[in-house]
């Protein structure tokens, strides 16, 4: 539902934003905006941030420009620094993926609105938008990003397990066993790290919601770059595998539904289509070792995204039962560890293991 502009700019839109969007229409050649003509449509499914579409009549009146407001969420700095972020999504663009940057306010920035579809839960189980996701999550591993190509995951969650500690009740610490996860994330990086590993950007929170596809050209554009680091790819993949048990859209988005956690045909093709997209012809060794390292990354998943629900349930004010949504990935984790890391199970055992249902394990 679009929202006619007076109540929401006397409540949240800053006269910085209106600066800000001022000049934006400047520099894309429309005449002043009328703030009384403007409309703010609030778009959902985000989780960290708000965002919000802003349309507004080009100079002719008959076209209507539109452009992307993210509005940075409470407690963000907890979880990665902005100026980071900020200069990732500067260089994406460069490189020709993802929105421009068109301008920038204390409280958040204004983004090129691209005019694609983002996509739904549904669409990941689609065959043909799966196999363009894997083409384009390589080329994306592929990219050339400033700074050190060193993997990011461990330091990043003993940091965010320090801040889980630091707001958590005692209570929240014990259910959560947040004394005993040190050893976890120590044991995870031993476990995971021990063999060969490809390390790329990745951009580590696959959902649905930051997949974008253009429906005449069938091109997949990956936006939203808050926690895109350089990390082992099957870290990645295993960070999209997990999200399609999530609808974020639904009645209950906070819910995860295990059940809905791909095959492993599914998972198998992906990454075969992932591996082939250069024009190499994988082994079906490699796909089996990239499948199987996968299955193994989803218990990083588990833990990282625990600890970010923790976290959000402290300091971010987003209707989103982010508590809940972190006993569940925990649950996942405690569930599937054993299975998944017993030093006897060759490839072909790992990526037999299924996701188990929800059963209360914490």
């Amino acid at each position: 539902m679009a929202i006619k502009t007076i109540d929401f700019l006397n409540g949240c839109l800053s006269e910085e934003l209106k600066e800000v969007l001022a000049s934006v229409a400047s520099d894309l050649g429309d005449a002043i905006i009328d703030m009384d003509a403007l409309e703010v449509i609030p778009l959902k499914g985000a989780m960290t941030n708000e965002v919000f579409e802003f349309n507004w009549p080009t100079k002719n009146g008959d076209v209507i420009r539109k452009v992307l407001v993210r509005i940075y969420g409470e407690g963000v700095e907890l979880f990665f620094r902005r100026e980071d972020e900020v200069r990732t999504f500067e260089c994406m663009s460069k490189h020709g993926q993802g929105p421009r940057l068109l301008g920038r306010f204390t409280a958040g920035r204004v983004e090129e609105f691209i005019h694609a579809r983002t996509l739904s839960a549904v669409d990941l189980r689609d065959h043909e938008i799966s196999a363009l996701i894997a083409v384009k999550l390589r080329e994306f591993h592929n990219l050339h990003m400033p700074g050190p190509k060193n993997v990011v995951l461990w330091e990043r969650m003993r940091n965010w397990l320090s801040e889980a500690r630091r707001l958590c009740s005692p209570k929240d610490t014990s259910i959560f066993c947040l004394n005993n996860l040190d050893e976890e994330i120590n044991m995870l990086e031993k476990e995971l790290s021990g063999t060969y590993q490809e390390i790329g950007f990745c951009h580590n929170d696959l959902q649905y919601g930051n997949i974008m596809i253009d429906e005449e050209t069938r091109s997949i554009t990956l936006i939203d770059y808050e926690y895109a680091t350089y990390n082992p790819i099957a870290y990645d993949l295993a960070n999209h595998f997990c999200e399609m048990a999530a609808n974020y859209h639904s009645d209950t988005p906070h819910v995860l539904d295990y059940s809905k956690y791909p095959g492993l045909k599914e998972r198998q093709r992906f990454a075969r289509i992932y591996l082939s997209s250069e024009g190499n012809k994988p082994s079906n060794a490699e796909v089996e070792q990239l499948v199987c390292n996968a299955e193994r990354f989803t218990l990083a998943n588990h833990l990282f995204w625990g600890l970010w629900g923790i976290i959000s349930s402290y300091v971010n004010q987003i209707d989103f039962d982010y508590k809940e949504y972190a006993r569940q990935r925990f649950q996942q984790y405690w569930l599937r560890k054993a299975a998944l890391l017993d030093s006897f199970n060759s490839p072909q055992d790992v990526v037999k293991v299924t996701h188990e249902g929800n059963a209360c394990c914490i």
